[in-house]
């Protein structure tokens, strides 16, 4: 029997999709969810750059003095578990977590921010016989959205510099990620652009022209599966363009000041806090990608992500000039425009989940594409490291309160249960209950499997 799905395509994009496109989609949709589901929604909390892993969730006092991070170790709510003193309104919350600290990619590779995005993304090493396509993509496309109105993969708000490294593959058009834009959604003027039928196009004329669409297909073709496929994709688009929930599911006006306010009411914080509407909603995967944007407040913060290549710890901006390790346009990690906003918004998101009750069935992964290195270089910055560096997940059956593997006295490399992006895949397709013995098909017929070459992360289980 095949699954019920419910396609969708990018803003005013449906009419362009190609018969091939439509065909393949028809014969993936025939493989969905065949095994049971702990989680029905995924929430990726994507902190693009390398966020440095011995900063934050991973604390390694007794590094040599001259490397240590400065951020001392303080207790959680899990006794015998801690966290670096960044991480104090995480530190709250860590009965919820399940902290993975073996994260690492085999030999240090792909140690870059595009492939390393991508890798994260997708769940695959880049550079293979066949380009993966995101996982939120290959979830739509196996599951759909539990929302009619509403994509079933969204990015927010999808505009950082690796935003780009999001993949399509050989899924079909109604798979591609669909991105919120927006420099600063604190802005009380933000909305999701070309949501909404264009000017002088009211709902009447609108209708005609579903009409007109209709007829073309009975022209065509007698009644078939592609056509009901393409019926069904123009319905969805449809009920985009013109459901006013649509429009409202983006709008953080209808939140109580008090809810924004725990979040934090800058970009980063509404960035989290618009996950959780999407979650509510019922979109099927959403990845938040987030940095802070500049404003007077942060003079020179231009880049405000995680590649802290030089004065990781200055307590303002990293400087503005080209003259050192890279490390320019950000500020230092342990600045509110960084670590601040990031641990108060992340706390917050776990806890308003849990406190609706979406935490039991919403899978929240807090990821990044690799760590940094465990000595300084001679800018008093930390450069990029895929030899160990950490994750954390909560919710849909994750048990909380757990750490899961280690990496060395300096935090340099793995030294107990490594984990993979691939095994972080194979983790959310199986907590999403999807069968990964089933492959889905490229256009020449070619099978992939899902997470080939990963296994699950049994602790999350």
């Amino acid at each position: 029997m095949i699954p019920q799905r419910s396609n969708r395509l990018q803003r005013r994009s449906f009419l362009g999709i190609g018969l091939a496109g439509g065909l393949t989609a028809i014969a993936n949709a025939t493989f969905g969810a065949t095994r049971a589901a702990r989680a029905k929604n995924v929430l990726v909390i994507y902190e693009q750059g390398g966020l440095s892993h011995i900063d934050t969730f991973d604390p390694k006092p007794e590094a040599p003095i001259d490397q240590r991070s400065p951020f001392t170790p303080i207790s959680t709510s899990v006794p015998g578990i801690q966290l670096t003193s960044l991480c104090k309104h995480t530190a709250t919350i860590a009965d919820k977590l399940a902290i993975v600290r073996s994260m690492y990619h085999k030999g240090g590779a792909i140690n870059g921010h595009p492939d390393g995005t991508q890798y994260a993304l997708s769940g695959a090493a880049p550079g293979g016989p066949v380009e993966m396509p995101d996982m939120g993509g290959v979830v739509s496309h196996r599951l759909g959205t539990r929302c009619a109105y509403l994509p079933p993969y969204i990015m927010v708000p999808g505009n950082h510099e690796q935003a780009a490294q999001t993949r399509q593959g050989f899924l079909p058009a109604s798979t591609k990620v669909f991105k919120t834009g927006g420099r600063d959604l604190s802005d009380p003027n933000w909305k999701v652009p070309n949501l909404g039928l264009l000017t002088g196009v009211d709902a009447g004329r609108f209708a005609n022209r579903q009409d007109l669409l209709s007829n073309l297909d009975i022209a065509v073709a007698t009644p078939s599966t592609p056509i009901e496929s393409f019926q069904s994709l123009r319905d969805q688009a449809a009920e985009i363009l013109t459901n006013p929930a649509a429009s409202r599911a983006f709008n953080l006006a209808e939140e109580p000041d008090v809810i924004r306010e725990q979040y934090g009411t800058g970009h980063r914080g509404q960035c989290y806090l618009l996950g959780r509407r999407l979650i509510e909603r019922g979109v099927r995967f959403v990845t938040v990608d987030v940095r802070e944007p500049q404003t007077d407040a942060t003079p020179g913060g231009f880049n405000m992500n995680w590649d802290h290549h030089d004065l990781i710890y200055t307590e303002a901006s990293c400087g503005t000039i080209r003259n050192k390790a890279g490390g320019e346009g950000r500020y230092g990690i342990g600045h509110w425009v960084m670590m601040g906003s990031t641990d108060r918004a992340f706390a917050a998101l776990i806890s308003d989940l849990d406190q609706r009750g979406l935490l039991d069935e919403t899978l929240v992964c807090f990821m990044t594409e690799f760590g940094r290195t465990p000595k300084l270089n001679k800018f008093q910055g930390r450069d990029h490291w895929a030899y160990g560096y950490s994750h954390a997940f909560a919710g849909a059956g994750v048990s909380g309160g757990q750490v899961i593997g280690r990496t060395d006295r300096d935090g340099g490399y793995v030294a107990d249960r490594p984990y993979l992006p691939e095994d972080v895949a194979a983790t959310i397709y199986e907590k999403l209950g999807i069968d990964r013995s089933r492959p889905l098909f490229t256009p020449s017929n070619r099978p992939v499997f899902l997470a080939d070459h990963g296994r699950r992360i049994e602790e999350l289980f």
